[in-house]
């Protein structure tokens, strides 16, 4: 009779397993492969678009670091890689530019999609909970919306929202003005 394992993989052995494959992105749920495609057009044009925006206002302030869709443990069995993560100048120590993060950002942002929606709103609202990551931006770009969470004790409270083309200001860049019009995708006419 055949054996079969039910053993979960660790986030380090996950991390060994080296660049994903092209086309996917992979990341550890559980002890299990998650298999996600690479992102479409909207989601990509808001990604850039918003990290041009923080990048500006984080380098020029000094606040401290932003990176873009990297490998972060939230525990032993799950790594995440979101949108976007944010270390303010003083925690910028938990970052080991040639591994993994192994510690929560200040702020975590994902730009949901129709396929992520559930995941984005769901698993990972609970998971970066836990994980004690202090702020979380939940950017929509369908509905053409903007909800930043703040973490009260172990869950998220919603502090601040905005859609279509209001311009919000979310923490933990209250002086950042971010125009939301011009975060949304729409084919460009000849």
């Amino acid at each position: 009779m055949p054996t079969v394992s039910t053993a979960k993989m660790t986030a380090r052995q996950f991390l060994h397993m080296g660049e994903d494959p092209p086309g996917v992105t992979l990341e550890l749920v559980n002890g299990e492969i998650a298999v996600s495609p690479s992102p479409r057009p909207r989601h990509s044009y808001v990604d850039r678009q918003l990290t041009a925006l923080i990048v500006s206002h984080v380098n020029a302030n000094r606040l401290g670091t932003v990176l873009g869709d990297t490998d972060t443990i939230f525990g032993e069995f799950d790594v995440r890689r979101p949108d976007m993560i944010f270390f303010s100048a003083e925690r910028e120590h938990l970052i080991d530019e040639d591994d993994a993060i192994d510690g929560p950002p200040d702020l975590c942002i994902e730009i949901i999609s129709p396929r992520t929606r559930k995941i984005d709103r769901n698993d990972k609202f609970k998971q970066y909970a836990a994980g004690r990551v202090k702020f979380y931006w939940i950017i929509d770009p369908l509905a053409r919306t903007a909800e930043a969470y703040k973490l009260r004790g172990k869950s998220y409270r919603q502090v601040a929202s905005g859609s279509g083309t209001e311009t919000v200001s979310f923490e933990p860049f209250s002086d950042l003005k971010i125009p939301l019009g011009q975060l949304w995708f729409s084919k460009r006419r000849k």
